[in-house]
C-alpha cells in the first residue's frame, strides 16, 4: 500500500503551465528523490501536495485519504511534515518553543484546559517538552533549547526546522534541499540525521536535492523532473546512467 499518491497532477500559474501530469508513489518507510535543474518545478510540487497550493488537475492521497484541496495545517496534522528551501523559522522564539510549537496539533486539552491550567493540560504540557527535549538531543541541538534561532550556527538552523518537521510526528516528512548551504562536515551530519530519522521513526521521506551525493546515497527512488515534467524514474543507479538525465541535468559530473 502506498502511504503518499499523487495521480496526474497538472497546475498552471495563469496561462504558464508549471506542473504537467505528474504521478508519484511513496511506500511507507521510502526515501524517494525528486531532481532537476532550477525552475524546473519541484519546490512547486511540494506546495501543490502540502497544500499551499490546490491543484489545477488531479488528485493527492496520504495513504487512503484524499488531501488536495485541505488547508495546509490540516494536511500537517492527518502526517505530513516538511523543511523549506529557504528556512521558515521565526525570529522571535527559542529553539525549544519552535518544536514545541508543531506539536499543538497533537494536544487535547482545549480551550478550558489551557484557561484554568487543568491536571491533563499540565500532563499533556509536560509530555510536550520532554518529547521536544528529545528531538533536540537526537538532532544535536539540545544545548541551543533557550536561545533565539536567529543566534545559532546555519547548520544548526537546519537542524532545528527538521526537529520542528519530525515534533508533527509525520507519516510523510519533505525535505526540500535539506543540505543546502553546508559545507562538506555539516552535509555529512545532516546525511546521518536523516539516516537516524528513517531508522527510529521508519516515515517515508520525499527529498528535494541538488548535491548528488546525498541523492545518490539516500534515496531507493528518484525522478528526474525537467520544466514541469518527469522525464525519468528509477534507482540511482538507472537515473545516473540514462542519457535523457545526463544531457538535461546531471552532465558529466554524475556524483560530487
Amino acid at each position: 500500500m502506498s502511504m503518499l499518491r499523487v495521480e496526474n497532477m497538472t497546475h498552471f500559474f495563469g496561462g504558464l503551465r508549471a506542473v504537467h501530469n505528474y504521478n508519484l508513489e511513496i511506500r511507507p518507510g521510502e526515501v524517494h528523490g525528486l531532481i532537476g535543474p532550477n525552475g524546473a518545478g519541484k519546490t512547486t510540487i511540494f506546495n501543490l501536495i502540502t497544500g499551499i497550493y490546490d491543484p489545477t488537475e488531479g488528485d493527492v492521497f496520504l495513504e487512503d485519504h484524499k488531501i488536495n484541496g485541505r488547508t495546509p495545517h490540516v494536511i500537517a496534522a492527518m502526517g505530513i511534515g516538511r523543511t523549506f528551501q529557504n528556512m521558515l523559522l521565526w525570529r522571535h522564539m527559542t529553539v525549544l518553543e519552535h518544536v514545541k510549537m508543531a506539536r499543538y496539533s497533537k494536544l487535547s486539552y482545549g480551550l478550558i484546559g489551557a484557561f484554568f491550567g487543568t491536571p491533563r493540560r499540565n500532563r499533556e504540557e509536560a509530555e510536550s517538552e520532554e518529547k521536544a527535549f528529545t528531538l533536540l538531543r537526537m538532532f544535536g541541538v539540545d544545548q541551543f533549547a533557550d536561545q533565539w534561532v536567529p543566534n545559532l550556527p546555519y547548520g544548526a538552523q537546519r537542524r532545528v526546522e527538521m526537529a520542528r518537521a519530525m515534533a508533527m510526528e509525520p507519516k510523510v516528512l519533505f525535505l526540500d534541499e535539506p543540505t543546502a548551504g553546508m559545507n562538506p562536515e555539516e552535509l555529512v551530519q545532516m546525511m546521518d540525521i536523516i539516516r537516524q530519522v528513517k531508522e527510529k521513526f521508519k516515515p517515508a521521506i520525499f527529498l528535494i536535492e541538488h548535491r548528488m551525493k546525498v541523492v545518490m546515497e539516500l534515496c531507493e527512488s528518484i525522478q528526474t523532473l525537467v520544466f514541469g515534467e518527469v522525464i525519468a524514474e528509477g534507482t540511482p543507479d538507472e537515473i545516473q546512467n540514462n542519457p535523457k538525465v545526463i544531457d538535461a541535468y546531471l552532465g558529466k559530473e554524475i556524483v560530487e
